[in-house]
C-alpha cells in the first residue's frame, strides 16, 4: 500500500482541508478540540493516526456535519458513527409523521423539504398548486430549487425581484461550499446555476464577509396578478442519522392579504374539482 493511500494520511490531508475552509491556524484548531498543536500536527502529516474520540473531538470543533464526521472516520480507519436511511425506512417513521403533519398544517400556503443540495424530496399540495398556476399548468422539469429559480424556463421568468431572490439563495450555496469542503456536488451545483444566461459572472466568486438573509422574500408576477411570500426554515435540532441532519422544512407564508386570498382559492378549486378554472389542473 502507498504511503498516499493509508488511512493515517488519508485523515490528515481531510481534517487540513476542513481546517483551511474555516480559515484556521493549526494552533486555532488545536486551542478549540483542546489538543496539543504538536499532536495535531503528527494527526495532519499522517504521522499519527486519530482516535475514535480525537476524531469527535476535532469534528466538534470543526462543526462538521454528520456526513462529513461519518468520511472523517472512515479516512482514520474506523467504522462510521452516524447511520443513513431514506424517509421511508421504518426507522424514521417519526420523522416523517413530524414532516407530514407540518405540511399538512401549512395549507393553504406552500412548504417544501429539502435536502442540503435544495433537492425538493416532499411538496405539500399547496406548493404544487401554486407553481402549476405559475407555469400554466405544466410541471416544473427539476426538482431542485435552485435550478427551479436560475433556469430562465422555468420559474426565473415569473419571479418579480429575481436578482435579490437568486442572490440570496447563491449567499446560502456559497457558504455551503466554503463550509464544506469535501462536498463535491454542492460545488457542481454552483457550477451549473451560475452557467444558466444572464448570471452575472461575479456571481460565481463568493462575497467575503456576506451573509445570508434569515428571511428570504420573493414576488412572483403572472396573468395580471402579483403574489408575496416570505419564507422560515425548520430543520431538525439534534439529529443522529445523516438524512435527518441535512433536511429542511421551507414554509412559505403570504406577505400580503391577496396573496392569501389567492392560495385559498386556489384549494377551494381544488377540493371542488374544478380543474379548469384559471387552468389549475388537479396535483392527484
Amino acid at each position: 500500500m502507498s504511503l498516499a493511500a493509508t488511512p493515517d494520511v488519508q485523515a490528515g490531508l481531510l481534517l487540513r482541508e476542513w481546517r483551511r475552509a474555516r480559515r484556521w491556524s493549526q494552533l486555532d484548531l488545536a486551542m478549540t478540540a483542546e489538543i496539543s498543536a504538536r499532536h495535531l500536527s503528527y494527526v495532519e502529516t499522517g504521522k499519527a493516526r486519530p482516535s475514535r474520540e480525537m476524531v469527535g473531538r476535532l469534528a466538534d470543533a470543526l462543526e462538521m456535519p454528520l456526513r462529513e464526521r461519518n468520511a472523517l472516520l472512515l479516512a482514520a480507519g474506523h467504522a462510521p458513527q452516524y447511520p443513513e436511511h431514506g424517509l421511508d425506512a421504518p426507522q424514521m417513521a417519526r420523522i416523517r409523521q413530524t414532516i407530514d403533519c407540518i405540511l399538512r398544517q401549512h395549507e393553504p400556503y406552500p412548504a417544501f423539504v429539502m435536502n442540503r443540495h435544495w433537492d425538493i424530496l416532499i411538496a405539500n399540495d399547496a406548493a404544487i398548486r401554486v407553481n402549476r398556476w405559475l407555469l400554466d399548468g405544466r410541471d416544473s422539469r427539476h426538482r431542485n430549487m435552485l435550478r427551479h429559480f436560475f433556469d430562465p424556463d422555468d420559474l426565473r421568468a415569473r419571479v418579480v425581484n429575481w436578482e435579490e431572490v437568486a442572490g440570496e439563495l447563491l449567499r446560502h450555496l456559497h457558504a455551503l461550499v466554503a463550509s464544506t469542503p469535501s462536498d463535491l456536488n454542492a460545488r457542481t451545483l454552483l457550477e451549473e446555476v451560475t452557467a444558466y444566461p444572464g448570471v452575472p459572472s461575479q456571481w460565481r466568486r463568493r462575497e467575503l464577509g456576506s451573509v445570508p438573509a434569515p428571511v428570504l422574500n420573493v414576488g412572483f408576477r403572472h396573468q395580471g396578478l402579483e403574489l408575496g411570500f416570505f419564507s422560515a426554515l425548520t430543520t431538525f435540532g439534534t439529529p443522529r442519522d445523516v438524512t435527518v441532519d441535512e433536511l429542511h422544512v421551507e414554509c412559505n407564508y403570504p406577505a400580503d392579504a391577496a396573496t392569501a386570498e389567492f392560495c385559498l382559492a386556489l384549494k377551494q378549486r381544488q377540493d371542488a374539482g374544478d380543474t379548469e378554472a384559471g387552468g389549475i389542473p388537479s396535483p392527484r
